[in-house]
């Protein structure tokens, strides 16, 4: 279950938002003491703070300052004052996003769910890949087999990773080309077919021959 916390003194908006949030399967907590958020900050160890501007004792930019200090948990400011001076500065004290009062709290609970996604639906997978004793290392782009290892090129990387993922199924030449696209620079079907041909002569190196098998007019597999 993950943990909001709220640091709203507007207390009747505070509890209507532990109450949604509650039923959407959330932990809710929010500040009863302004005078040292930080301690109640760490003690609960939030998944993502809902932060307002206007406080008592210090405002949300100077909590916001103090929580990045020692920590990167995803913080959405929520207040009426939207302006385009405290939206920037928001965002300059290190804020995720700024939602304007009154907001609906749908929208609310959509934007909350989408930053936890991106924030933790990938973290606790491993960065290594094994296939067949050889280890794809998504951390350093490297690949080991053996005791030997190859420093990958960011191509290499990129169709390693691609068949690494689907390993036992072919990869279509299109995904491929799609993934070397990315960077937006013009990748044709002849320069797929040089970057395999380079990425197998590497691998080759390392007593991994025959490793990436053409399936001819489909793509590739490693078996």
């Amino acid at each position: 279950m993950y943990r909001v916390l709220i640091v709203e003194d507007d207390f009747v908006i505070a509890e209507s938002l532990m109450t949604h949030l509650g039923n959407w399967g959330f932990e809710v907590k929010y500040i009863e003491n302004f005078k040292d958020v930080i301690s109640e900050f760490t003690s609960y160890d939030p998944h993502i703070v809902l932060m307002d501007v206007t406080l008592p004792f210090f405002n949300g930019y100077h909590w916001c300052r103090e929580i990045r200090q020692i920590s990167s948990v995803p913080i959405v400011f929520i207040s009426s004052a939207g302006d385009n001076l405290n939206i920037v500065m928001a965002m300059n004290m290190g804020g995720d996003d700024f939602i304007i009062k009154p907001f609906d709290l749908s929208v609310l609970t959509a934007k909350i769910q989408a930053i936890i996604r991106r924030t933790y639906s990938f973290q606790g997978r491993t960065n290594i890949i094994e296939h067949n004793g050889v280890l794809l290392n998504l951390g350093n782009a490297t690949l080991i087999y053996e005791d030997k290892k190859i420093e990958l090129t960011k191509n290499d990387f990129r169709l390693l990773q691609v068949l690494f993922e689907g390993a036992g199924k072919v990869v279509s030449r299109d995904s491929l080309m799609t993934r070397l696209w990315e960077d937006e620079n013009f990748v044709d079907d002849n320069t797929l077919t040089v970057n395999i041909t380079r990425l197998r002569k590497k691998l080759e190196e390392i007593g991994l021959e025959d490793y990436i098998l053409t399936k001819k007019g489909i793509g590739y597999i490693i078996e």
